[in-house]
């Protein structure tokens, strides 16, 4: 025993790896060492030492780790009254705009991911928005967008053959090569049959408030930027 150098040692600590005799040689060696008496998932094993069961353990620890992120993340305190309000004069200034704004229960992605604000001082939203670009199988995510920025100017850093970004324009090629009238802006129509899904065309010279007047968003609006000239599925509303 370490603790009293008299008895044969029974126990190991998983923590600090001190040998004790008895319960009572255990209660004191935490004392004087400040020891917890729970091993540590994080303490370092060099590549010699690691075994299948280290390997476990690490495996473990990391399911807990998101386990105990996701319950966090859940957590009645994480959503107080605050936050509930706040969505509240969210939804309520967009219904003044003759916007149908939705909010999703807590623990869905799109009601975590949503970073939509509005400035009482400016009288403006600032939305979290998703561009989706069908034809080369890409999303981009933006944050921040004013309400009264055209959608022209929305897409121009990513298909405008000029000012777009080098990386985005060469994965985008297919649409900066493309002359600005094919292209089409579309959104879905939310509340519709699963087997019944259509799009609406949006006017990419008017400013994204406009564009999101009388109709249903879930969170965030998501846009579609397809060209006329190739096929795609999305019926729009009216054809």
């Amino acid at each position: 025993c370490e603790t009293c150098s008299e008895e044969e040692a029974k126990y190991r600590c998983p923590r600090c790896m001190k040998y004790s005799c008895s319960l009572l040689c255990v209660k004191k060696h935490k004392l004087a060492l400040s020891c917890n008496g729970v091993r540590d998932k994080t303490a370092f094993v060099s590549v010699n030492e690691f075994t299948d069961l280290n390997l476990l353990s690490d495996y473990r620890f990391l399911e807990d780790v998101g386990r105990t992120a996701d319950a966090a993340a859940r957590h009645p305190t994480m959503h107080s009254p605050t936050t509930k309000k706040l969505l509240c004069c969210l939804r309520n200034k967009a219904r003044k705009c003759n916007i149908d704004l939705r909010t999703l229960p807590v623990g869905f992605t799109k009601r975590r991911e949503n970073s939509t604000t509005f400035n009482c001082m400016e009288n403006k939203f600032y939305w979290h928005l998703k561009l989706v670009f069908p034809h080369c199988r890409a999303e981009y995510t933006l944050k921040g967008v004013p309400d009264d920025k055209t959608l022209a100017d929305i897409l121009k850093p990513y298909i405008d053959p000029v000012e777009s970004d080098p990386v985005v324009c060469q994965r985008l090629k297919i649409y900066t090569a493309s002359p600005q009238s094919d292209v089409q802006i579309l959104m879905k129509i939310e509340n519709r049959k699963q087997n019944s899904i259509r799009y609406n065309e949006l006017d990419a010279s008017r400013s994204l408030l406009d564009n999101l007047k009388g109709k249903v968003i879930i969170e965030y609006p998501t846009l579609f930027v397809v060209l006329k000239t190739l096929k795609n599925d999305m019926v729009i509303l009216g054809q």
